[in-house]
């Protein structure tokens, strides 16, 4: 497929390992791991001052681009998201792998990103929190090729030595460039470079990313990541060394950090370490649970990390239950083991992918919100608002702060919370149905005496997004939390969506011949459709159709409406006969091809590559049929999408299916191309619809039966 294509991450390198997912491995009540409540990965744990700071990547989110922010925490249990403010580059969106050093009373915080070549950036601000000013005029602070000609400049950490001296270690991609880079920094600029090293695999074994330098009673320790990061294949190694820029020797025991039997700890990797007294412990991101498609739904986790002697690492035993350091906040939550209904519950129940072998069968049951789990999400049966959450306390509790921790800490939701002692009268306990600022836990402070508490999502930020908690936490009095000043998005929120037939074309109702007026969209959106090049209606085997002939298509007047853009439902079907099937050739497209990063672009394809049903932007993501229909023979193609799982039917069958999540921006709405022109088809197509819902395979089966037997009607 002809798109753009940025690096990513990790490169594919082996098949996942067959796991299955039992739900009692991994969502027990009161779990320490995930540490976050949230998509996020990379993580460099630090403490300054009395806090502990988390800075991540935030995940879940095309290729890995959500926004800057920052975890703050005094008792590295009860954790408070912030955003931070950050002058990225104009037209760069990914901020990976972040690491935060504090010199001569400055932070300087760094990060990478590969949309102009593979690079770190720097910045530098007063406040660990920011906002941080670039340095070095906002140029790449480690350009790619710094150690290595063309070596990928990412995941770059920092070691401050004893004598003040600063190095910095990177690099992805590491085993094909035969190592990974490591420079010395002037410490009073923290972006000239003093010194060029290079570190040559034979001293990293296996070492593909992710470098954390460490120095431990006179020596260096130099971790990494191996494998694949959207796979089971993930996994933490180590070498030793008596020189801050090696050699290297490799460590015992490695890995160190590795996938569990069950599956249930999955791709553990890319860490830091955080020392408290006399004890260490190894904060990394492992995949959600269940394991989402694409392997970038990761979440942070913690470990004991623990020294044999003063050059071996034993083996991490990587657990569900954390750690739990003395200072830790214990206190009384309402809210925990009580049970709770809802207005609807999602159930995923998919076929198995690269991602999850074994394939899923999972509830996002409503008690998911009382089990103080941050893995395991309450989440609706649809996006549509407004949906609703009660939890049942079993008694009445004089109540004084609620925390609700959304699925996605760094987008608003609009919602309500009531209070009752009897499950019929009910009081406002918080009105934030107007609220458009982001922000983990959300607070709301108010006395009331109550039993039952309900929370009603009346909106979200992004189009399409389904209400999802990981967490309500109900407290007789207010936890002692971080302060935090998120600034209100000036997006949204998202519109109201009538799910409806958008758009509809039908061969049938054109005039056989060359088309040479304009022909109406019948349906809801209306507009015309204008076409390019010289698309011909003629009679093909039973079906009057529009023949495309590789330089023709139909570019519809109006553009896609809001209700299609980032994760919003669709159905879209096409009567279609190729002729010969290529690599993929394009059906529909809606939205737009432009900064087309992962899962940004959804386009309904015929063609025999791992994007012959379905192009997303990434081959991790892209959708292939697992059967292919016949050439030169008509079918209708339907694919559904309800805002968590793909579905692609062939003559009204089941063909197959991913769980997915898409952050596309609604764009023009074209009938036989893409925007890519070696995408536009050769070949027939006699009616297409969309829809901005998603059709049950029941319907689809209907729409099938029906439109069979309209054209065979219409062809007597």
């Amino acid at each position: 497929m002809t798109k753009i294509r940025l690096p990513v991450l990790c490169f594919l390198l082996s098949v996942a390992t067959s796991f299955s997912y039992p739900q009692q491995q991994f969502n027990s009540s009161a779990t320490g791991n995930p540490l976050l409540p949230g998509y996020f990965a990379d993580p460099t744990v630090k403490k300054f001052g009395d806090f502990y700071y988390i800075y991540a990547t935030a995940d879940g989110i095309k290729l890995a681009s959500g926004e800057p922010q920052v975890w703050i925490s005094k008792d590295f249990k009860n954790w408070t998201n912030r955003m931070i403010e950050l002058d990225i580059p104009q037209g760069l969106n990914n901020c990976w792998a972040p690491d935060v050093v504090c010199i001569n009373n400055k932070y300087y915080y760094f990060m990478g990103n590969c949309e102009r070549g593979c690079n770190i950036y720097g910045y530098v601000s007063d406040s660990p929190t920011g906002p941080f000013k670039p340095i070095k005029d906002g140029n790449p602070v480690i350009p790619a090729g710094t150690s290595r000609e063309n070596l990928p400049a990412l995941d770059a950490q920092y070691l401050m030595d004893d004598d003040g001296s600063v190095y910095s270690y990177f690099g992805t991609w590491c085993t094909s460039f035969g190592g990974m880079g490591v420079v010395k920094v002037d410490p009073q600029d923290m972006f000239t470079i003093q010194k060029t090293g290079f570190i040559p695999i034979n001293q990293i074994p296996k070492a593909f990313e992710a470098a954390y330098p460490l120095k431990h009673n006179g020596k260096y320790f130099l971790m990494y990541s191996s494998g694949d990061c959207r796979l089971s294949s993930y996994a933490v190694h180590y070498s030793v060394g008596d020189s801050p820029m090696g050699p290297f020797r490799p460590g015992k025991n490695s890995p160190i950090l590795s996938s569990n039997q069950d599956g249930t700890i999955d791709g553990p990797g890319h860490h830091s370490v955080l020392k408290v007294g006399d004890q260490y412990y190894i904060v990394y991101h492992r995949h959600d649970n269940p394991h989402s498609t694409n392997g970038e739904f990761r979440q942070v986790c913690v470990d004991q990390l623990v020294f044999s002697n003063d050059s071996t690492l034993e083996k991490v035993i990587p657990t569900h239950v954390g750690i739990n350091l003395p200072s830790a906040n214990e206190a009384l939550d309402y809210a925990y083991r009580a049970t709770a209904t809802a207005s609807s519950t999602y159930r995923l129940k998919s076929l198995p992918t690269v991602y999850s072998p074994a394939g899923h069968d999972y509830l996002y049951s409503p008690e998911n919100v009382t089990d103080r789990h941050n893995g395991t999400l309450w989440k609706a049966a649809k996006a549509a608002t407004p949906q609703w959450i009660t939890i049942d306390l079993k008694t009445e509790r004089k109540i004084e702060q609620i925390l609700t921790e959304f699925e996605y800490p760094t987008w608003y939701y609009q919602y309500k919370i009531e209070v009752s002692k009897d499950n019929i009268h009910w009081n406002l306990f918080a009105d934030r149905t107007a609220n458009r600022t982001p922000g983990c836990p959300m607070v709301d402070s108010h006395s009331a005496t109550a039993r039952y508490i309900k929370l009603t999502v009346t909106g979200t930020q992004k189009q399409g997004a389904i209400p999802a908690i990981w967490n309500i936490k109900v407290y007789g009095s207010p936890i002692d939390l971080p302060e935090v000043d998120n600034k209100p998005s000036s997006e949204g929120p998202a519109v109201r969506v009538k799910g409806e037939l958008l758009v509809s074309l039908d061969a049938t109702t054109i005039p056989l011949g060359k088309v040479k007026s304009l022909i109406t969209n019948q349906a809801a959106l209306k507009g015309h459709f204008i076409n390019h090049g010289t698309p011909i209606v003629e009679n093909i085997q039973g079906k009057k159709a529009i023949r495309f002939d590789g330089n023709s298509y139909l570019k519809l007047s109006v553009k896609a409406p809001l209700s299609l853009s980032w994760n919003s439902p669709y159905t879209v079907s096409v009567w279609v006969l190729n002729p010969g099937v290529g690599l993929g050739e394009c059906l529909v497209a809606w939205n737009s091809r432009e900064n087309m990063l992962q899962s940004s672009y959804a386009a309904l394809m015929y063609g025999k590559s791992n994007f012959g049903a379905m192009a997303h932007g990434d081959g991790a993501v892209d959708l292939p049929f697992k059967s292919i229909p016949e050439r030169g023979k008509w079918h209708q193609v339907t694919v559904t999408f309800d805002g968590a799982l793909e579905n692609v039917y062939v003559d009204g069958k089941l063909n197959t299916q991913q769980p997915l999540t898409l952050y596309v921006q609604n764009g023009d709405i074209l009938i036989g191309a893409s925007g890519e022109e070696s995408e536009n088809l050769t070949g027939y197509i006699a009616s297409a619809k969309l829809y901005n819902k998603a059709l049950t395979s029941a319907e689809v089966n209907e729409l099938f039966q029906k439109s069979s037997s309209h054209s065979a009607r219409k062809q007597k």
